[in-house]
């Protein structure tokens, strides 16, 4: 199975065959930073919370201002991938704060409830703001598929809303865990692919890739150079 599939429809199926991913340092690891957007009561938090620690914890608090959660995937072929996973609050009140997230962003997550029809109307909104000029990877994610019969926004319309923004469709369920692991697996695999054409150089500090070289071989020390020196 390929660890970061190609983007996927609503009920969470890849859209063709698997691509081969050429990306810098395939054997190294690397830290993606990742934000989580959309609209206060959406379920940002439970996402992440069942991402990062498992299904079945107890239900968040609304964030105030930013969360941080993190969690580290393989990176084929011998690589890791560390996820720095930054929740967001959706309160207008807070938004002067979260703005000044979106610029260290390697990946966003646009969440809207599937039934909230308003969050999911404001999710274009959502995209300008973050997008800016900037590279970022992008995956729309319907959250809450669970209820079923409080549904106000069809898969099909989502994902036409999703493909007009290029970017990727999934629906997710925190409460039953579905597809959960697939949406930020999505997400991942687009940071690989815009690194593998360029679009996400790794920046020289530690902003929305960082590169960590993988320590194959020691590297000769310079005459007069100290040890324990930290190469990263």
């Amino acid at each position: 199975m390929d660890p970061f599939p190609s983007p996927a429809t609503g009920i969470g199926t890849a859209l063709g065959a698997p691509q081969a991913l050429h990306v810098p340092n395939a054997g190294g690891h690397y830290q993606f930073r990742v934000i989580v957007l959309g609209d206060a009561a959406v379920g940002k938090s439970s996402l992440l919370r069942c991402y990062a620690e498992g299904p079945g914890g107890a239900v968040p608090c609304p964030t105030v201002g930013v969360d941080f959660y993190s969690r580290t995937v393989p990176l084929p072929p011998a690589g890791r991938a560390k996820l720095q996973l930054w929740d967001t609050a959706g309160q207008e009140r807070f938004r002067s704060i979260t703005r000044s997230f979106y610029r260290s962003a390697a990946g966003v997550l646009l969440v809207f409830d599937l039934t909230n029809r308003a969050s999911f109307e404001r999710v274009p909104e959502w995209y300008r703001e973050a997008a800016g000029d900037r590279a970022a990877a992008f995956v729309l994610v319907g959250h809450k598929s669970d209820l079923a019969a409080e549904r106000a926004v069809s898969a099909e319309e989502a994902a036409r809303l999703a493909a007009s923004l290029g970017m990727a469709f999934v629906e997710t369920s925190a409460r039953s865990n579905r597809n959960v692991e697939l949406a930020f697996e999505t997400l991942a695999g687009g940071i690989l692919r815009a690194l593998g054409r360029g679009a996400l150089a790794p920046p020289h500090n530690c902003g929305a890739v960082r590169l960590i070289p993988s320590p194959s071989r020691p590297r000769p020390l310079a005459q007069g150079e100290p040890q324990g020196r930290c190469w990263c």
